[in-house]
């Protein structure tokens, strides 16, 4: 059915308003009692939970950064079976990101390229949302993930991350520092080893007992990688988050004008597999057996997510494979992973 529905309807709409018409049918599916309903479908197997960062994941599959940037969804995205929630990236400062347009389909290569910009509310609107969220009944792990505010220069990005954090840090399961979107200028700059231990040492303080981790990109040199790996366990985090999207256009199906076209922007999906598991590979030997590493970047299937597990994973991510599997892929990965344990 959702296929169907994907190129006949959804393909002909603009892929953010497509976002916010499917984000309305998530928050539906986590109001009671329909929550509940809908769980009855959706639950992961018995068996399949993760324990992790002091915490227990119902899946070892959860929603990347980047979906509920708002934290509008997340019992929705819940109780259709994932395990975690990674919501944002949140910035201290509210900001509407970049000029519309900014998501593009890559329909042949089952891709996105998107330059968003960190639209959000900002630290204290998500606050008081996650607030709420922890008042509330039943709901996944909750990670909550940071960047810098746009307004801010990158040399005072430090204390702009630290804000944030104060913030949501007491109200999160786990906190992200993003340092690897390629839509705010500067940004990626901030994963130079010399720049990153320092703004990583003062978010630890500032984020307390809840578990840190930093989020880093794929078009990292491998040395880069472990460099980064190597620096997060020294500076006392609890993990890292392998990869955030890429601004390679390499090997795409989809033509050249298309792309083109569609113009700057960190691309995700299925071109993102192939060095997204490499670079899990390369943090998985650099760091401890127990030191954290979720997976994201070209997961889309039950055999994807075990890939990832096999290959040194503690958790894994998606993201735009909602875009083309619908509200039942969390579903259909618990199930199949479920059936070949």
């Amino acid at each position: 059915m959702y296929p169907l529905l994907f190129r006949s309807v959804l393909t002909r709409l603009d892929p953010e308003f497509a976002h916010h018409l499917g984000a309305l049918v998530i928050r539906a599916a986590g109001v009671a009692p329909v929550a509940s309903l809908v769980r009855r479908f959706t639950a992961p197997a018995e068996g399949q939970g993760v324990d992790a960062l002091g915490l227990r994941f119902d899946s070892p599959f959860g929603v990347a950064a980047g979906f509920d940037k708002n934290v509008t969804m997340v019992r929705g995205l819940g109780a259709l079976g994932f395990g975690h929630v990674e919501v944002g990236t949140i910035t201290a400062l509210p900001q509407p990101g970049n000029a519309k347009p900014r998501l593009f389909r890559l329909v042949a290569d089952r891709a996105v390229i998107n330059r968003m910009g960190f639209n959000n509310d900002g630290a204290a609107a998500a606050a008081a949302k996650l607030r709420r969220l922890r008042r509330g009944r039943r709901r996944p792990v909750v990670g909550v993930n940071i960047g810098k505010s746009r307004v801010v220069a990158v040399e005072d990005a430090t204390t702009d991350y630290v804000r944030s954090a104060r913030l949501l840090a007491p109200l999160a399961d786990y906190l992200v520092v993003n340092v690897s979107s390629p839509n705010t200028p500067g940004l990626r700059g901030l994963q130079a080893v010399e720049t990153l231990r320092p703004l990583l040492t003062a978010v630890r303080d500032a984020a307390g007992d809840t578990p840190l981790l930093v989020k880093i990109a794929p078009d990292l040199e491998d040395d880069e990688v472990q460099d980064i790996a190597r620096l997060a366990v020294d500076a006392g985090l609890a993990g890292i988050i392998a990869t955030n999207t890429t601004i390679a256009r390499t090997g795409l199906s989809t033509d050249a004008a298309t792309v083109e076209a569609a113009g700057a922007g960190g691309l995700s999906g299925a071109p993102l597999k192939a060095r997204a598991t490499e670079v899990l590979r390369l943090v998985r030997a650099a760091v401890p057996s127990e030191f954290v590493v979720i997976s994201a970047g070209g997961v889309e299937t039950a055999d994807d997510v075990r890939e990832r597990l096999e290959a040194g994973a503690t958790l894994v991510q998606g993201y735009t494979g909602f875009l083309y599997r619908g509200p039942l892929w969390a579903r259909q990965i618990n199930r199949g992973l479920a059936l070949r344990r």
